[in-house]
């Protein structure tokens, strides 16, 4: 390796990474659709802000999508993922922060180890079929399901 290549490294790792962080922040977040045997969908409601929604959130340092998606799951709702789910899509979420990106990712093989009593982020969690949705829906959950299951053509917005 040449001086070069190595003065390179230095200053891409301590000087230019933490610029380029600083002038391009990124949130990322993972969501999934958890289907029932049924057919129904889960989703919550939760205590800051209006509507039903996916389980999920942000992901943590150090942590992958999946890893972030088990645990959110598992906090939120009870959640256990048996088998690798489906990643359906990433989408840019502009309108609640600049630079905000969700995966979404369709669960089918789930257990619950428990059902989480309401608390202070999750007001409520529950079942519903895909069509008709809940009055009260979140319209970014709502075209997600039409676009998993419906057969709408998916958008790069959330």
């Amino acid at each position: 390796m040449s001086q070069r290549t190595g003065a390179q490294k230095i200053l891409n790792r301590w000087v230019f990474q933490p610029m380029w962080r600083l002038q391009r922040p990124l949130t990322l977040g993972a969501q999934g659709v958890v289907v029932g045997e049924d057919g129904r969908v889960l989703l919550v409601r939760h205590t800051y802000r209006p509507g039903w929604c996916f389980p999920g959130g942000g992901v943590e340092k150090n942590e992958t999508v999946l890893t972030a998606l088990k645990r959110e799951l598992h906090e939120e709702c009870g959640v256990v993922i048996d088998k690798t789910p489906d990643l359906f899509g990433v989408y840019s979420n502009h309108a609640m922060f600049p630079n905000d990106h969700v995966t979404l990712f369709v669960v089918r093989h789930w257990h619950r180890s428990h059902v989480p009593a309401p608390n202070n982020e999750i007001a409520a969690h529950d079942f519903f079929p895909v069509t008709p949705a809940p009055a009260d829906c979140a319209s970014a959950t709502i075209r997600r399901l039409d676009e998993i299951f419906n057969g709408v053509p998916r958008s790069e917005l959330w």
